[in-house]
């Protein structure tokens, strides 16, 4: 299928699936358990980054049918009720574009329960030739003869670009694009905006993902600009 990255997002414009990595709600939480004095801007900036990219869909004249959550949709491993609230929230607004029943939530390894927010978790969704999972385990139906392609996301993956001196580094988010086990594999990025995620050109442990480092290291590396 014909895809498209748009902001943080992977977008099938064919299909008008929208498809978001690991949004983590509740970080700022747990900042502040462990005492850092972080202003709470990360959910409206995240509601912020949605909304501008349903509207740079809505100005290429395409629509979103249906969104796609990787999983990692809260951060803390147990129950906290201020997350369901955050997921509440982030679900009306993106109920004014899609149906409920079109919203698909994948459970991944920060999801140990089987619903959030009265929402059911699913280990993977699949769609025609492509195959949605978390990334932290290996579903056996993803590597199907019929599926061409894996979407995934846990890693978190960015990448460091530092100047020809090596006084300045700045790390950037980023998608990768590669093939394992005779599947294309796409990889997005964390949507969280605090944390740019885990840098592929430095210390890059196996993080329990599915795909070996040393495979991850030889992907195709599309770095996140302006939402343009």
């Amino acid at each position: 299928m014909k895809y498209e990255f748009i902001g943080k997002c992977l977008f099938f414009p064919q299909k008008g699936i929208l498809v978001i990595g690991d949004l983590h709600l509740g970080y700022e939480y747990m900042l502040r358990e462990t005492g850092s004095l972080i202003p709470a801007t990360q959910f409206k900036q995240t509601k912020d980054d949605l909304s501008n990219i349903f509207e740079l869909i809505r100005k290429k004249e395409y629509k979103v049918k249906k969104v796609i959550f990787l999983g990692d949709i809260k951060h803390f491993f147990g129950y906290n009720k201020g997350e369901k609230n955050l997921f509440v929230e982030l679900n009306a607004l993106i109920g004014k574009y899609v149906s409920e029943k079109n919203i698909i939530a994948l459970k991944g390894n920060h999801e140990k329960i089987a619903e959030i927010a009265d929402k059911k978790l699913v280990n993977y969704y699949i769609e025609e030739d492509t195959a949605f999972i978390h990334g932290d385990i290996e579903i056996k139906e993803a590597f199907d003869k019929k599926i061409k392609y894996i979407v995934m996301g846990h890693l978190h993956p960015a990448i460091m670009l530092r100047d020809s001196q090596n006084i300045k580094a700045e790390k950037y988010k980023c998608f990768l694009i590669g093939k394992y086990k005779t599947k294309e594999v796409i990889i997005l990025p964390s949507f969280l905006p605090l944390v740019e995620g885990t840098s592929l050109n430095e210390h890059l442990s196996d993080n329990h993902c599915i795909i070996p480092k040393k495979i991850l290291k030889n992907f195709y590396v599309h770095i996140i600009g302006n939402n343009k």
